[in-house]
């Protein structure tokens, strides 16, 4: 149990290939552009507030350019049914020196590694969907050790997991701990983010509500351990990007600072995360309301010893 509560923040750091199936990357090329210029920002805000974090990495960013992702497929690639979520069929299709900077990233890489507080994690090599047919335990572990064998490039070893898609998969677990991971992030203890993989209409509408009113029931107080020596880390809250709509955005900030202050009064967890190209829409407006968010954290460390971890931090700190 963590003696005074904490807030964790874990984040999807994925550039286009989070999205490559849903959208035309010629049309996103300002948005993810957006998103390489205010990740330093992130980082300065997360270090003026002492706040730390895991950046979930999508492995396939650590890679220099094409020819080095030409040369790093993993042994074994899965086999989906639905051909278009392949990363490994998209990357050739788009290979060229105008998409690099939307598929690669070591110099950001290098950057969160050098922020005090920052955590490498995984979101695995390809953005891997473990819940969509055709895919097996077999690839998903070759798909795991190539993120670590990457990561070693860094000297860093990847601690922590994030399920893509949220895609949360309790009979992958073994092979998570197989190849070096100690946490997972869990979707919140809610039917409506259960099956992420067929969300229906419901769901979204639910989960979209949620951010604006409903119960403050988001912080708990231990992490399980799923399987031995392999912690479960469930999330609390996604932080929607920035709207326009000004009364529906300060609600959202504000029921964000309610619950971080209801944690840190109860001395629980409060797990935060997104995407960080979901501030590549409006990226001021979404970095002034981040700041209020981690100036409120501020606060409620200052008045209740509230803690801040990233995931795998949060889980040494817990034995």
């Amino acid at each position: 149990m963590i003696k005074n509560g904490a807030l964790v923040i874990s984040l999807d750091f994925e550039l286009l290939w989070g999205v490559f199936d849903k959208v035309e990357w010629r049309e996103k090329r300002e948005y993810f552009r957006n998103t390489r210029k205010l990740i330093p920002e992130i980082l300065q805000l997360f270090e003026k507030y002492e706040v730390s974090c895991t950046w979930a990495t999508v492995g396939m960013l650590f890679n220099e350019n094409w020819d080095e992702w030409n040369q790093n497929f993993p042994e074994m690639l899965p086999e989906y049914e639905n051909k278009n979520l392949s990363a490994y069929s998209y990357g050739k299709l788009i290979q060229s020196k105008e998409t690099e900077e939307l598929c690669f990233a070591p110099n950001l890489i290098r950057r969160i590694i050098e922020t005090p507080g920052q955590e490498v994690g995984s979101h695995t090599y390809s953005h891997y969907y473990c819940l969509e047919p055709g895919q097996s335990l077999e690839s998903f572990k070759a798909d795991l050790l190539k993120s670590q064998e990457l990561a070693k490039k860094f000297a860093i070893r990847l601690k922590s997991l994030v399920f893509p898609r949220n895609q949360y998969n309790k009979d992958y677990l073994q092979v998570c701990k197989e190849t070096g991971l100690q946490n997972v992030r869990t979707n919140p203890d809610v039917w409506y983010w259960r099956n992420t993989q067929k969300d229906s209409l419901q769901q979204k509408i639910f989960r979209t509500g949620d951010a604006y009113f409903g119960l403050k029931n988001k912080s708990y107080k231990n992490i399980p351990e799923l399987i031995p020596k392999l912690h479960g880390q469930k999330a609390s809250r996604l932080l929607r990007p920035h709207s326009g709509r000004n009364f529906l955005d300060k609600k959202r900030v504000q029921r964000i600072q309610s619950e971080i202050n209801q944690a840190a009064k109860n001395k629980e967890i409060y797990h935060l995360w997104w995407h960080p190209h979901n501030f590549g829409g409006n990226p001021e407006k979404n970095l002034e309301e981040l700041d209020f968010i981690l100036k409120h954290f501020k606060s409620c460390q200052n008045k209740f010893e509230f803690g801040s971890f990233n995931m795998a931090g949060i889980t040494s700190h817990q034995r």
